[in-house]
């Protein structure tokens, strides 16, 4: 008995947050018929799923960036859905606190940086900063920004696919795996072929793997970064209010070890960003394939090549001590003691891409198109934020009408 050969117009590689939230999109520009594929057998068993559920408000984001440009409108969107659909948001703000004089010379980038994407933010003193989260540190001044939010990563993607399987346009094949291109309208999956007009690689940390198939990104590696979490006893969760963060190294893009209450009043620290050897390496073994060895060597060669990329792995991967993790938390929350943290099964790994060719960190969203196809490249955080907003872009350049 053959493979059965499956028909549509859209065909869309992963059903996280980027591939849910374009279908919705298509639909609005009249698409009857999307195919989505996830490898898994549920939704959000990665990325998506595993977001530290902060919904960021903009600041951090270079002028002129995609990330500058789609997290505010992605902010707002996201907040309008959770309120239509009634679903778990609070809007409790965020102080980013300076530990000395540089930081705070960084925290005035931040603002400039934020007023240029129109991302609402206030410089505070340290008497204001104690009175939004009284046991956080600050060197004299904060940041801080009344639009961050919590939400509920799952229940906003289980709400997007019933919302897609309901309206009978948009069927999606879980346990279902991108195998290969057959023509430019034909892809080969490990249950048949899928036929389809125009094709949407969102296959999150694999999209990179899914765009050489089409000859594309070839000058783009990936290295992944696992990102753990320590959770705050529960008797010590009053230390924090909402979200206090650390001003970050503005040459990386990662943000440091923050403080986080969740939508269900747990209060996390976190996360790290330590290189991994496999794209879904969530633990010692798990998630660890033939590819280690190439995830590897990229790995030593950037270690060698960029001075950066030394330093932020070398500062990483001594979080692996709990006294070096604690002393990131305990420099932004003095009250903290050792005993307060403990281990978290809480753990997201960021598929970060490297432009190979020089070496160096790409640090925005990145959108390949190839005739009828595109391919989302680079969709780590505020991905999850800038969704909504983003999604119209990708589906605009997708149709040329960008």
């Amino acid at each position: 008995m053959g493979r059965k050969t499956f028909e549509c117009e859209i065909l869309i590689v992963g059903a996280g947050i980027i591939g849910l939230t374009i279908s919705r999109e298509l639909l609005k520009k009249g698409i009857s018929k999307i195919i989505v594929i996830e490898k898994e057998d549920s939704i959000g068993r990665h990325a998506s799923g595993r977001n530290s559920g902060v919904l960021h408000a903009g600041i951090y984001y270079s002028p002129g960036t995609k990330k500058a440009r789609y997290c505010v409108e992605g902010n707002k969107l996201l907040k309008e859905y959770c309120y239509e659909k009634g679903l778990t948001i609070k809007e409790t703000g965020k102080i980013i606190v300076a530990k000395n004089e540089s930081e705070l010379e960084r925290i005035y980038v931040l603002k400039k940086r934020a007023d240029l994407a129109g991302a609402v933010s206030y410089v505070v003193d340290s008497d204001d900063a104690k009175e939004l989260e009284p046991y956080a540190y600050t060197f004299e001044k904060a940041l801080y920004s009344p639009n961050t939010a919590l939400i509920d990563p799952a229940e906003i993607l289980l709400t997007l696919q019933q919302e897609l399987e309901s309206c009978g346009k948009v069927e999606i094949m879980f346990a279902t795996e991108f195998k290969n291109i057959i023509s430019n309208t034909c892809a080969l999956t490990n249950r048949g072929e899928i036929k389809f007009q125009w094709f949407v690689n969102a296959a999150g940390s694999f999209t990179d793997k899914i765009a050489s198939k089409f000859n594309l990104a070839e000058e783009y590696r990936t290295i992944p970064f696992k990102g753990i979490y320590k959770k705050i006893r529960d008797e010590k969760s009053f230390y924090v209010k909402s979200n206090i963060y650390p001003v970050p190294k503005l040459e990386y893009p990662f943000l440091g070890v923050h403080l986080t209450r969740s939508v269900k009043n747990d209060v996390y620290a976190g996360p790290t960003a330590m290189p991994i050897l496999g794209r879904e390496n969530y633990s010692l073994l798990k998630g660890i394939t033939t590819e280690a060895i190439e995830i590897m060597a990229r790995t030593g060669l950037m270690f060698i090549l960029n001075k950066e990329f030394r330093s932020l792995a070398i500062e990483e991967l001594k979080k692996y001590s709990k006294l070096k993790f604690f002393e990131e938390a305990n420099k932004l929350l003095p009250a903290l003691k050792y005993e307060d943290l403990y281990n978290s099964s809480k753990v997201g790994i960021r598929p970060q891409l490297i432009h190979w060719p020089t070496k160096s960190l790409v640090t925005d969203f990145l959108v390949l198109k190839d005739n009828n196809s595109i391919h989302i490249l680079n969709s780590i955080s505020p991905a999850f934020t800038s969704s909504m907003a983003f999604s119209k872009y990708c589906v605009d350049y997708l149709f040329d009408d960008y």
